[in-house]
């Protein structure tokens, strides 16, 4: 055989061998693609393997943290992570697993634990509960510093109860089951010492003034006598001898007080309760009276006090007396009116110019109206009226001329209403009887001495043709 056919039968035998290969991989594939829908599942789809670097948010964060802490219980459930659902195992992964299983003894497989449906979500953090103060419930954090001080005091509930005065009314059960509370039960009593601590030092001292006395202190308060008029530094020279019997919080004043009570209810050591009668003698009213000393209830004389009224009695006589003086010096007396009636005009008054609470009396020719103020002096004081912080302190005057007409002259900044007419700065406007002025929301009614004007005008015209 030449060289030539020898090639050619290389040649031939490769194409058939590419061939024959070619046809291999195609089988391979259809079943492989006929295995994978038979089964309902997705090829691997075909992606970039190129990574792009980028800053995650919060939230990708989290579902990266989930999906990573997903696959790690899908892996320890026996499915390698990595491996595409589709995918099947290579020949010699077949041949390693079918060894393995051959030289694996036949042991049953438990069951793997099926991932947890919470670990899909959003995993939040457990927060430690918060202390919630129980409710103290009727009893105050000063109820308890009470209720304990009193029972170191007197070591008897019965004694607390009536004698201590809490912010409520407690019974006797309810005293002794706090009692009780507060010393068995750890809750109650740690609550009870937290608030008794946030108290103000103010109120803490407050509370242990009030503190009852114990039977020691009052045995040594009894000892002073009733008879002896003892003195605060009787009680503070009894205080620094027996330090160890007072309590802390006692002072001078207060076992002065005390003892006052004690001998009050006849509880000294030298004194003695009278015993009620024997028999059928009881004493009545009358009785009772006779047996009283008339002297030991005779006031006895304050010369303080008596030289203090004398004081003030003869400042009011100088006072009235000054006003008295200064009465011939008004022009215009202001009285209290209670109603609307028509004036009662004398022989002085020209006018009135009645308010709502007061009336103003003219018996001058001529009267300024203002706010008076303790540099400017003014005939009629419009603040006795009612509020005249608008008012001007020479507001204006009212002027009665010779033919017996009033006129009104405004020299303050607002305006003076008369009958609903503005009389502005500077201008001058003609009163007649019942007419209505107002100034800065006072209004009064000008009423004018009719009788006592005619004859004004009658003099006036007499005077005229001379």
């Amino acid at each position: 055989m030449d060289k030539d056919s020898q090639g050619l039968l290389d040649s031939s035998l490769m194409a058939s061998g590419t061939a024959s290969r070619s046809e291999d991989e195609e089988s391979l594939a259809g079943q492989k693609r006929a295995s994978s829908q038979a089964l309902g599942t997705i090829p691997k789809r075909r992606s970039s393997s190129r990574f792009i670097k980028r800053k995650k948010f919060d939230d990708e964060l989290v579902e990266s943290s989930l999906a990573k802490s997903s696959t790690r219980a899908k892996g320890a459930s026996g499915v390698e992570p990595g491996r595409c659902s589709g995918s099947e195992p290579s020949s010699s992964e077949k041949k390693k697993s079918s060894a393995q299983v051959s030289k694996a003894p036949s042991t049953p497989v438990p069951p793997s634990p099926a991932p947890a449906p919470g670990l899909t979500k959003r995993v939040k953090k457990s927060k430690q509960p918060l202390q919630v103060t129980k409710d103290l419930g009727r009893w105050k954090p000063a109820d308890d510093l009470l209720l304990i001080n009193a029972v170191l005091q007197t070591n008897d509930l019965t004694s607390v109860h009536l004698g201590v005065k809490f912010s409520c009314r407690f019974t006797l059960r309810e005293v002794q089951e706090r009692w009780y509370a507060l010393l068995y039960d750890p809750v109650i009593s740690k609550l009870a010492c937290q608030a008794m601590r946030q108290l103000h030092p103010e109120a803490i001292a407050a509370i242990q003034s009030k503190a009852l006395f114990s039977k020691a202190e009052e045995q040594l308060l009894s000892k002073v006598g009733s008879t002896s008029q003892p003195t605060l530094e009787t009680f503070q020279d009894l205080l620094h001898r027996h330090p160890d019997a007072f309590y802390l919080a006692r002072t001078a004043k207060a076992l002065q007080a005390h003892w006052q009570l004690m001998k009050q209810y006849y509880l000294l050591e030298d004194q003695t309760v009278q015993p009620l009668p024997k028999g059928d003698q009881v004493l009545n009213f009358s009785d009772a009276e006779d047996l009283i000393d008339d002297s030991k209830l005779k006031d006895m004389r304050d010369e303080v006090l008596e030289h203090e009224l004398t004081v003030a009695d003869r400042r009011q006589k100088r006072e009235i007396r000054q006003l008295e003086q200064e009465l011939h010096k008004w022009q215009v007396l202001v009285d209290s009116i209670t109603g609307m009636s028509s004036p009662d005009f004398d022989n002085q008054t020209l006018a009135v110019l009645r308010g709502r609470m007061v009336r103003y009396l003219m018996r001058s020719r001529e009267i300024t109206l203002g706010r008076a103020t303790k540099d400017n002096q003014i005939d009629v004081d419009l603040s006795l009226e009612g509020p005249a912080w608008k008012i001007s302190r020479k507001q204006g005057v009212i002027k009665l001329k010779n033919n017996g007409d009033f006129f009104i002259a405004n020299e303050g900044r607002r305006p003076i209403y008369i009958d609903g007419r503005p009389v502005l700065c500077g201008s001058k406007w003609r009163l007649s009887n019942n007419s209505v002025v107002e100034i800065a929301s006072l209004r009064f009614v000008f009423l004018i001495n009719q009788d006592l004007i005619a004859l004004i005008r009658a003099e006036a015209a007499k005077i005229m043709p001379q």
